[in-house]
């Protein structure tokens, strides 16, 4: 998904102009007196212009937080696809890791499904991916035997941002046409950092930094890493920006290998998803989004982006669960 990339089926969707179609309505729940019906009439929006005389709706707004986990958030272009199918426009997103991504693609007006098309084009490529890569690599055989033991695969985040992410996202998040949050952690501060201004690849280049993968981004003076590792799952960030709020996690779950010793890249990254879905929880108890969704992606691992067609086919349920779940609750 880079500059270099073939991404000719996508198209940057423009911020529509005061005045279009709201998210969605509420059905009235009651017919109201006389009294409150005069109070309450005024104009709705209709093709031809207005209706006088029509009583007001209340219209809810829907936010959107998409969190991290590696290659299973390819499942997020799935709930993404739902909401283009049901003509549902967020009016924010919020995203940690992987997440962070995929939100800053959506939320810089790519259709869903062009998302998928460019997603699978990539991946199906693996000599390019790879080609990419390597382009993106920090990392010497020579750090294996340095006194800090380095990572000799070590990628820079910034790199591998430019070499996979579509020219279809704008440079700010001013630019975007729906305004977004991107979660990091840092390092030293020991605390979560979030980002709705200013470059945007960058902060998302932080919030994918997975430690012992990909380098810590330097950032407005703070060291910053994969924002996983302190909000996996940024739905409070939608609180007070949105009156219904969707999230989908990727955290909890394992596969059906369970026994053995796992070698140690997937010990490191098993032991990020078990603790990132503690998190979860914990947050969880506190108050949970309006709407929790969760793709039947457990049977993947961190790394497994090659397998982006089996993820998919995973996880394509999830867009009926998205659209009754969603449909049940704006009316």
């Amino acid at each position: 998904m880079g500059e270099t990339m073939d991404d000719s089926t996508s198209g940057r969707r423009r911020r529509p102009p005061a005045g279009d179609a709201p998210v969605g309505e509420l059905a009235p729940t009651a017919s109201p007196s006389a009294t409150e019906e005069t109070a309450a009439r005024g104009a709705i929006s209709s093709p031809g212009g207005t209706v006088p005389g029509a009583p007001a709706h209340r219209v809810p707004t829907l936010g959107v937080a998409l969190g991290s986990g590696g290659a299973r958030g390819l499942s997020h272009i799935l709930v993404l696809e739902a909401l283009d199918d049901l003509g549902l426009r967020p009016t924010a997103m919020a995203g940690a890791s992987i997440g962070a991504l995929f939100a800053s693609v959506y939320a810089a007006g790519m259709p869903a499904r062009d998302i998928r098309h460019l997603v699978t084009q990539t991946l199906k490529n693996r000599g390019e991916v790879m080609k990419r890569l390597l382009a993106a690599r920090v990392g010497r055989i020579s750090d294996l035997f340095g006194a800090g033991l380095g990572n000799p695969v070590l990628i820079d985040a910034e790199r591998f941002i430019g070499g996979f992410m579509p020219e279809a996202v704008p440079e700010t998040f001013e630019e975007l046409s729906i305004p977004l949050q991107v979660v990091a952690t840092d390092y030293w501060e020991r605390c979560e950092r979030t980002f709705a201004s200013g470059p945007i690849r960058p902060a998302v280049a932080a919030s994918l930094a997975i430690p012992g993968l990909i380098r810590p981004v330097q950032l407005e003076g703070h060291t910053l890493v994969d924002g996983g590792a302190v909000n996996p799952l940024p739905f409070d960030l939608l609180r007070a920006r949105a009156d219904v709020v969707i999230a989908v996690d990727i955290t909890g779950g394992h596969g059906t290998e369970m026994r053995g010793v796992p070698a140690p890249f997937e010990a490191m990254f098993a032991t990020l998803q078990i603790m990132a879905s503690s998190i979860v929880g914990e947050k969880l108890k506190s108050g949970a989004p309006d709407i929790l969704i969760r793709p039947n992606v457990n049977d993947f691992r961190v790394l497994d982006f090659f397998r982006a067609a089996a993820i998919l086919k995973a996880a394509e349920p999830v867009k009926d669960e998205v659209k009754r779940r969603l449909e049940a609750v704006l009316g």
